[in-house]
């Protein structure tokens, strides 16, 4: 979730001065941010080509993004984006883990390059980041108590029988949730998948929802939990990409030219396999530019 600052109506004096003298030469703050934005464009791919370092973004989960014991960056998102940017020149790497509601902003802010954190291309996201090609189709899990009391199998379950629905802060569960008809006070958002699984465990919520390998990962070891099975969801898969800061659409336009023939390859599928990609998770050849738009 995006948060946006207030500013207050005080102006202090110099700052009027300055905004007197930028109208009187006809420039806006608006022509300014282009201008700064202008400069700043492609400087990431350049920074890529001559060996890094690129901070990657990423939010703890255990099958798309986390850090090992030695600190090194492990999971599909975060193996397979190093990869993809060591072929064009990338040396070094930064890891920066936070959670995922602040994966956005942090881009925004400059304190990151890449989002590896299987982050599912939707509209309003388009409009902050910029996505490169989708390198998966993937539909969500529920997760629920051992041997599923409440029998919930979908969304609508929830919505029928006034369960709570808990889900990450900024996942696309929250969206589906609110347009099966769940009232807002009945989701819970929380800070990622192991708070997802704690939710339910406790029986704050009734059920957990979210991207279908962080959830089955989430759980992998707790014997007090499962996924619903069968699992009947009512919308479209997600579809997983990188994201990159605005203005860098030739960082995008590069590491796609590398994925069309990476993506699937037996070289991709060794690297990514063990953390649970198979081929039924490929993308289905749906574009960034259509998901953007719907």
């Amino acid at each position: 979730m995006i948060k946006h600052q207030h500013l207050t109506g005080r102006t202090d004096p110099l700052r009027r001065a300055v905004l007197r003298g930028m109208a009187a030469l006809g420039i806006t703050a608006v022509a300014i941010a282009s201008l700064a934005g202008s400069a700043s464009a492609g400087a990431l791919l350049d920074r890529i080509k001559n060996g890094g370092p690129i901070r990657i973004g990423f939010s703890t989960d255990t099958a798309w993004s986390f850090k090992g014991e030695n600190n090194e960056m492990l999971g599909i998102g975060n193996v397979l984006v190093m990869e993809l940017l060591k072929k064009l020149g990338a040396t070094k790497f930064e890891p920066v883990d936070m959670e995922w509601g602040s994966l956005i902003p942090a881009m925004q802010g400059g304190r990151i390059d890449v989002i590896t954190s299987a982050m599912f291309v939707l509209p309003q996201r388009c409009r902050n980041v910029l996505f490169t090609d989708p390198f998966g189709t993937v539909y969500g899990g529920l997760v629920v108590p051992k041997g599923n009391p409440k029998e919930v199998h979908s969304l609508p379950d929830i919505r029928d029988k006034g369960l709570t629905f808990v889900t990450g802060a900024g996942y696309a569960d929250v969206k589906r949730a609110q347009d099966t008809g769940i009232p807002d006070d009945k989701i819970m958002q929380v800070a990622g998948y192991v708070e997802i699984a704690q939710a339910v465990k406790s029986g704050r919520a009734d059920a957990g929802g979210g991207e279908y390998l962080g959830i089955k990962g989430a759980i992998r070891n707790d014997d007090s939990l499962e996924l619903a099975n069968p699992f009947k969801p009512n919308y479209k898969p997600g579809y997983p990409a990188f994201a990159f800061p605005q203005g860098e659409q030739d960082t995008v336009d590069a590491i796609n030219a590398v994925l069309k023939d990476y993506v699937g390859s037996d070289e991709m599928m060794s690297l990514v396999s063990k953390y649970g990609y198979d081929k039924s998770l490929l993308p289905d050849g749906s574009k960034t530019a259509d998901l953007c738009k719907s």
